[in-house]
């Protein structure tokens, strides 16, 4: 290593800050169904994923290489340009994370970067065929192939075994979903690890401590893997709920096949080198899941928002990547306001996060989501249940009948009137 300045100091540390948010942030793509199934214990679950997310980061560097190498010209980059991409993308982790939507920390990173990139040098710095080939094609695509491949292996799972729901048979699908938890988690820690891994190299490429074209040194993959499987251990219990019990209801079979359907996509792109998003990938493999079953179904409303945040996720890390690196632009002083903003916003949004605390011992707890318009108007005329019915003739007046649940009031009937007694004969 020929240099080490402050700046690249900065930027290493702040990358290693974005891959701790990348943990938390992504926890729920692992973990979300095996908890909320109950196949493991939430502290346990999140657990196996760090360590598997560890021994994940050491299996490729394709990802890392499409980064570093293939989204931007690395040779007209500057540290501080990472400095104010890294800046957006943690922001936007933070803010998805406090409304518990799972958002994607590897576009929010694509975002930033490609933001940065623009404001320092202008487009032509940009990669404008590996950003659409290897990033925005993949993240339309992903969420639907494993979406259709969990519904069908749903189907399938159901077809073959049936609708019975014994207790062996939930405790071979709690096996087998823990199993595939690990894939995922073990698929992610190739993935997403590997983002930070590519960002770092840049840096260092850009700050001339490695020569460009160089792959990720060894302690740039321990120290991103190490810090993406804190986060993941810290868990990040908001967005957990959402996945696990705000989109829709898994039972374990269903659990089974959205996380196996997402860990074989995941791997696959990790191979191929696409930066993909697992949050996109496990949320389509859920959606998917839960249409696969009889009578399963799936909380639009929640599904919208998750649309909407992954639909501003690049702009929005785009907007506040561009603005971060108009300030670092104005010198030393520039980049300790934008360091300084840094701290403070994410100081705020963790203060915001105590008024309503999420953790393990409430994840699993009801969201609250309400009905949606075809729900609510299907309630408003489903019939009653049957119940005995009361004889007008004999029930003591404002008689409650009781069944199940529903109570009515059957008032006495009216009293006839007595006749009218006869008129006066006349002689």
């Amino acid at each position: 290593m020929e240099s080490f300045s402050l700046i690249l100091a900065i930027v290493v540390v702040t990358a290693l800050a974005f891959d701790f948010t990348n943990g938390f942030h992504d926890t729920a793509n692992a973990m979300a169904t095996t908890i909320s199934t109950g196949a493991l214990k939430p502290k346990i679950a999140v657990t196996m994923s760090a360590v598997l997310n560890l021994a994940g980061a050491f299996l490729s560097v394709e990802v890392a290489n499409t980064i570093s190498k293939g989204l931007v010209d690395e040779t007209g980059i500057r540290p501080e340009v990472i400095f104010a991409a890294l800046v957006g993308a943690i922001l936007w982790n933070l803010l998805t994370w406090l409304v518990g939507l799972p958002s994607s920390s590897s576009h929010a990173l694509m975002g930033g970067l490609v933001g940065a990139t623009v404001a320092s040098a202008g487009f032509g710095a940009v990669h404008g065929g590996v950003l659409v080939t290897k990033v925005l094609l993949p993240a339309v695509a992903a969420p639907v192939v494993a979406g259709l491949a969990s519904y069908l292996a749903t189907r399938l799972s159901y077809g073959i075994g049936g609708t019975g729901d014994n207790e062996a048979t939930r405790k071979g699908y709690r096996v087998g979903q823990i199993a595939s938890a690990g894939l995922v988690s073990l698929a992610h820690g190739t993935n997403d690890a590997q983002k930070t891994m590519g960002i770092i190299t840049l840096a260092l490429i850009a700050g001339g401590s490695l020569a460009p074209g160089a792959n990720p040194p060894t302690w740039v993959i321990l120290s991103a893997g190490l810090a993406i499987a804190l986060g993941t251990y810290i868990g990040g219990w908001r967005i957990i709920r959402t996945m696990g019990k705000g989109l829709t209801d898994l039972e374990p079979r269903q659990g089974f096949a959205a996380q196996t359907g997402a860990a074989t996509a995941i791997l696959a792109s990790s191979h191929l080198g696409f930066s993909l998003s697992t949050t996109h990938v496990v949320s389509g493999s859920v959606m998917g899941a839960g249409l696969g079953r009889k009578g399963g179904v799936v909380r639009w409303s929640t599904a919208t928002r998750m649309a909407v945040a992954w639909v501003l996720t690049l702009p929005a890390a785009a907007l506040v990547g561009a603005g971060a690196e108009a300030v670092t632009g104005l010198g030393d002083g520039g980049t300790a306001a934008v360091a300084v903003f840094l701290v403070a916003a994410s100081a705020a949004i963790w203060k915001i996060s105590r008024r309503e605390v999420v953790d393990h011992t409430n994840v699993i707890e009801e969201t609250g989501e309400p009905a949606g318009v075809v729900t609510a108007a299907i309630a408003a005329v489903t019939p009653p249940p049957a119940g005995p019915v009361a004889d007008s003739r004999t029930a003591p007046a404002a008689e409650k009948l009781t069944t199940g649940d529903l109570t009515a009031t059957i008032p006495a009937p009216a009293a006839e009137p007595a006749p009218a007694a006869p008129p006066a004969a006349t002689v």
